[in-house]
């Protein structure tokens, strides 16, 4: 069954249809973007969240210290470092972190082996030579399948919409999808239609795998 985490939520609207509709996972954004929100609205939006569905803050090269008190003070389960952060940084924050991947080439999946064991997952975005994420546009889905062979979980980044999603699983087979751009009426206002119908379309994606 593919996960499916919903990202750059901004608001308690937003995050409870998310929930309501069956996400696995909610992505806050704290680093500059224009999905940029503060710990204290993560915070006021992850207490009215019901239980079982996990709440993702969003790094890019913070102090492990810093995201510690982020995440204790927001109740975040778990951590997607989206900028330079070395293996050993990934580390200090296992269980319970999950590291973001450029892909750019082959040589972007033989950098990432000596994460292995020290994230709980991989996120392949595509990739952007002046932005960490959130660039809208599809990954190399070929290189990204590839990833397999690393033996960390796969979730799956980078343009993903209703559009393509069930072509973006059935090439990559990710353990989870991640959508953030390609599910919104404006940056960090998601639409409750594409919501929806990506959802529907997860659902019968599992269906068919379960009927095979």
């Amino acid at each position: 069954m593919v996960k499916v985490k919903i990202c750059g939520i901004t608001n308690p609207y937003d995050a409870s249809l998310a929930a309501e509709l069956g996400a696995d996972a909610l992505g806050f954004i704290f680093a500059p973007s224009p999905r940029q929100i503060t710990p204290e609205e993560v915070r006021a939006i992850t207490v009215i969240l019901p239980p079982f569905v996990q709440k993702v803050g969003v790094f890019v090269n913070e102090d492990p210290a810093a995201i510690r008190q982020v995440m204790n003070f927001c109740g975040l389960d778990l951590v997607q470092l989206h900028g330079d952060e070395v293996p050993e940084v990934c580390a200090e924050l296992m269980p319970r972190s999950i590291k973001a991947v450029r892909l750019k080439d082959e040589a972007s999946l033989l950098a990432v082996k000596p994460y292995k064991g020290r994230v709980k997952a991989l996120l392949f975005d595509s990739y952007s030579s002046d932005r960490k994420g959130g660039t809208g546009c599809t990954c190399d889905w070929e290189l990204a399948a590839k990833g397999s062979v690393l033996e960390i979980p796969v979730i799956l980044a980078g343009g993903l919409s209703p559009s393509n999603i069930r072509q973006a699983v059935s090439a990559v087979r990710p353990y989870a999808v991640d959508v953030n751009s390609g599910i919104e009426e404006s940056p960090g206002r998601k639409s409750p239609i594409l919501m929806k119908r990506l959802m529907q379309i997860i659902r019968k994606i599992d269906g068919s795998r379960d009927g095979q």
